[in-house]
């Protein structure tokens, strides 16, 4: 039951991170830096892109290492035997 919702929660995710196309993407990224005083054709501004790429990057990231570790946690363990815990191998 849990693999399904997590499953569900993938595909969710993935779908939402498709609705924007790169264009577009980009275009939001330029008036977040715009909005920062940054001015285009600046090393600023391009520094500026660059981050914010990086942090898409990285909370990509995180977001598949949290999902990874959650789905193995439900099929792995942990299990309860009295009062304490093991993990099924």
């Amino acid at each position: 039951m849990r693999i399904a919702l997590l499953i569900t929660l993938l595909a969710a995710g993935l779908s939402a991170c498709q609705t924007m196309t790169p264009e577009e993407r980009r275009a939001a990224d330029e008036r977040q830096c715009l909005s920062y005083g940054f001015r285009r054709g600046t090393d600023g501004f391009a520094t500026c892109l660059q981050r914010i790429e990086l942090d898409r990057r990285a909370e990509s990231r995180a977001q598949s290492a949290e999902l990874m570790q959650s789905m193995a946690w439900d099929l792995n363990g942990p299990y309860v035997y009295g009062r304490h815990w093991h993990h099924h191998h």
